[in-house]
């Protein structure tokens, strides 16, 4: 471990920001403090600790004090590249992982074995979950491919230009759930999606069975990191992901969804949502994943009980911040289950109307469970800032959910 940190600070390179420890003499040192403020350092530890001394004397600082903050500083950064251990070049295959590169070499497929806190009481994973699965494959497709900084999925040309990744939309259908205990097999990939985005897509199936539970899409851009506004993709970034592009599509999308606005007239709000720490991630924002749990708590309790989520869209329009209180706004499509079936008024016509067309399913041969599947439920969703106009950029995230009956037994074919 010493060898190699040693070897490790040799190659050091940074810039170090410290707070100054001044003698007593004040002013005149003023101009020294602001000059040491901002002191870059490179070349090898004897080198550094060379400058630092001069540098010191000449602000009448303690040079030993000085220069141990300085190596204390190297000796960290050091430890921290040792416990990532970040490849510098492309790898194959990452046995802590499970994770192989596929797909001629630029794909990626990690097996992954569902763990009990990641599924809810009925023994099954989690949308979260699964969310949480996507994210952590994309990370470390980008982890084997060589190109990962220390950055939350950036690359070296990233953040040379201060970029990060953000998403800016995400489908995803899901046909089954994996259970608690169950060994599953996640493929993603890259693409070009237009000229300043990237798409990544997700499948995930059985390893027992082959059987395919869910496939997702998303669209990432590129965003500066200090300014928060989007960028376009500068030519060295393009240059390092563009090798890694497929034309291959989990969902293929013809014509994207809209998702209507939603305004405060909405049958479902819940209005005072608050960020937690642990809601942030590594960029500083509320985790993307954390939005969906808040549409998701709007959605009726008879829904959640007797179906499961099979689709979702979500179109992400800016970052939610720590100290941002949320509202987050659901609309049926419907009053009622069936598209023209049982109301929930009293209307006598309505209720007459939706016996027929309910009678009229079962005697074609659907059965009620038919004409449920027929038109599933389906809800419009939105979460903004509170206190905050739409019209005034306080849309945080439109999303569309799917619902289908709970299924009663597990698909399992070879």
């Amino acid at each position: 471990m010493a060898a190699s940190a040693s070897a490790s600070a040799s190659a050091f390179s940074c810039t170090i920001f410290y707070p100054i420890r001044c003698s007593s003499a004040g002013s005149n040192h003023d101009s020294s403090k602001q000059k040491l403020n901002n002191v870059s350092y490179s070349g090898s530890a004897s080198t550094r600790s060379s400058k630092v001394d001069l540098l010191s004397q000449k602000a009448g600082v303690a040079s030993t004090s000085f220069a141990s903050v300085a190596e204390k500083e190297v000796c960290y950064m050091d430890k921290v590249q040792i416990r990532q251990n970040i490849p510098k070049k492309k790898q194959f295959v990452d046995p802590y992982r499970q994770g192989l590169i596929i797909e001629g070499g630029v794909g990626y497929r990690q097996t992954v074995v569902i763990r009990s806190y990641e599924v809810g009481a009925d023994k099954t994973a989690t949308l979260e979950s699964i969310l949480n699965l996507f994210q952590e494959t994309a990370l470390n497709h980008v982890w084997m491919s060589g190109l990962l900084s220390n950055g939350f999925g950036a690359t070296h040309g990233m953040r040379k230009n201060n970029l990060i990744w953000v998403v800016s939309r995400m489908q995803v259908q899901i046909d089954h759930y994996p259970i608690w205990g169950e060994i599953v097999e996640i493929d993603t990939w890259v693409g070009p999606s237009g000229k300043n985005g990237m798409r990544r897509d997700w499948i995930i199936r059985s390893q027992a069975t082959g059987h395919i539970f869910a496939r997702a899409t998303s669209t990432w851009v590129m965003m500066n990191e200090q300014t928060r506004r989007l960028s376009k993709i500068p030519e060295e970034v393009r240059a390092e992901i563009s090798p890694w592009f497929i034309e291959k599509q989990a969902i293929k999308e013809d014509l994207p969804e809209k998702i209507n606005k939603l305004d405060n007239s909405a049958k479902y709000v819940n209005s005072d949502l608050r960020p937690k720490r642990s809601d942030l991630d590594m960029n500083h924002h509320v985790n993307n994943v954390k939005y969906v749990r808040w549409m998701l708590e709007t959605i009726p309790d008879q829904i959640l009980e007797s179906h499961q989520l099979s689709g979702i869209i979500l179109e992400y329009r800016r970052e939610c911040g720590s100290s941002d209180v949320v509202q987050s706004l659901c609309q049926p499509d419907e009053d009622g289950i069936l598209k023209h079936g049982v109301k929930q008024d009293t209307s006598s016509m309505n209720l007459l109307n939706g016996l027929s067309t309910l009678a009229s399913e079962i005697v074609d041969g659907g059965g009620l469970i038919g004409s449920f599947e027929k038109n599933p439920p389906k809800y419009t969703h939105l979460l903004q800032i509170k206190g905050q106009e739409i019209e005034k950029n306080g849309e945080i995230v439109r999303g569309r959910t799917t619902w289908k009956k709970k299924l009663s037994s597990i698909p399992f074919s070879t």
